[in-house]
């Protein structure tokens, strides 16, 4: 069972203005699957087949010559002496569509685009399985906060129940887990973890201690939803903070984890200047801490951190699917004033709290008057995405934002 994708509208409209496309996420997100159902005539090359990449490497020109565009290639990462040839052909022919890529280590990949084929690419990034295309709705828009967006959005929404929401961000968003509902969470995720280990932690550095690193990964999840101090996991894993960092690196590298960036502003010092930290599949990090059941896992004391973990990456997913790149903040002084989410759109700040509560109070907002002490900045409309059923006025200009209108 093919689950329809979002991202299909923002690939189509690329393939039609640049000569490559570039298709980059974590493993097992649905890449390869996409640019199949796209484009199911074109002839596919898998670079993770040791004998091609073997053919691929030893003489990449004749390589590229015996295999002639339209053409598709699969982890292209592994073979970076490629690009260059890339570039000739498209610069030979000026034809838009002539080559799709696809590879889990957006790193190294764009550091080969940006060698080769600069202005040659579109690029695009992909998640896991969105709320909305698991309920195989066709709604989709960026999420924003404004009033018209969410008029818009209830005239086509799916209803959800607390249950049902908290067996989804238990289960994750990798599409197969849905393709194969039988399939066991756990050994999902342990199979999951064994091949990302072995592709891509193996080829973005040298760990010594594989068991060290998956220690790593659960104080890691242990600590989504919070604003992160490097230094203290470092310490309770036994790794020194460059270690740390470069560790660190590898999971943001390879899509395991997102860091969200504070907003600066005038306000100086008093601004907390650590990123949060949010894991980008919350099946993933509920396996690595070990929380077995959605139940255990809603009633536990994490359950509002991963509540927001979950809001966030749909979020995320709502402009990635469209071919954007949220401009995305959190804010917290020295006071812990914070406000969960910044959307930031044409000078607009657009305030978000996020709760795991289906009565938000107004009081909950009451941090978002810091943003209009902010010069050069103006403060949009805002609201409490929460578990609430219904779309409902709060206070001023912010509403009461089911998890449904994301």
């Amino acid at each position: 069972m093919y689950i329809e994708r979002h991202i299909k509208k923002a690939f189509d409209e690329q393939k039609k203005w640049t000569g490559a496309v570039i298709v980059t996420g974590a493993r097992q997100v649905g890449k390869t699957t996409l640019i199949e159902n796209a484009l199911p005539e074109i002839q596919k090359i898998a670079l993770d087949d040791k004998m091609i990449l073997k053919m691929a490497k030893q003489d990449t020109e004749k390589f590229i010559d015996i295999n002639p565009p339209p053409l598709f290639i699969d982890e292209v990462q592994y073979a970076p002496d490629i690009f260059p040839y890339l570039k000739m052909s498209l610069d030979k022919s000026k034809k838009k569509g002539q080559y799709f890529l696809t590879g889990s280590q957006p790193f190294a990949l764009m550091r080969n685009v940006s060698e080769s084929l600069a202005g040659r690419a579109g690029i695009l990034n992909m998640y896991g399985l969105s709320l909305r295309e698991m309920n195989n709705e066709k709604w989709d828009a960026p999420f924003i906060p404004t009033l018209n967006y969410l008029r818009e959005r209830k005239k086509e929404h799916t209803e959800l129940n607390a249950k049902k929401v908290w067996e989804i961000i238990w289960r994750g968003s990798y599409p197969e887990l849905y393709e194969k509902p039988d399939y066991p969470w756990e050994l999902y995720y342990h199979n999951y973890l064994n091949t990302y280990l072995e592709r891509d932690v193996r080829a973005l550095a040298q760990v010594g201690d594989e068991l060290q690193f998956i220690q790593f990964m659960q104080l890691i999840a242990a600590r989504t939803g919070q604003i992160l101090n490097l230094n203290e996991v470092a310490g309770s894993v036994g790794i020194s903070a460059p270690t740390a960092k470069k560790w660190l690196s590898i999971l943001k590298t390879s899509g395991i984890v997102y860091l969200l960036k504070p907003y600066f502003n005038n306000l100086g010092k008093r601004i907390i200047k650590s990123p949060k930290l949010y894991f980008s599949d919350t099946g993933l990090c509920a396996y690595l801490a070990k929380w077995n059941t959605p139940e255990n896992l809603m009633a536990g004391a994490m359950s509002g951190a991963y509540f927001e973990t979950f809001v966030i990456n749909e979020i995320i997913k709502s402009y990635a699917n469209s071919g954007k790149e949220a401009q995305m903040f959190y804010f917290r002084d020295s006071n812990k004033a914070e406000i969960d989410l910044l959307l930031y759109e044409n000078g607009i700040l657009y305030p978000i709290e996020i709760k795991e509560t289906s009565e938000p109070k107004a009081n909950m907002v009451k941090a978002f008057d810091l943003i209009d002490k902010m010069p050069t900045i103006k403060r949009g409309e805002g609201g409490v995405i929460c578990l609430s059923k219904n779309l409902l006025p709060l206070k001023g200009n912010d509403n009461i934002i089911p998890l449904w209108a994301i």
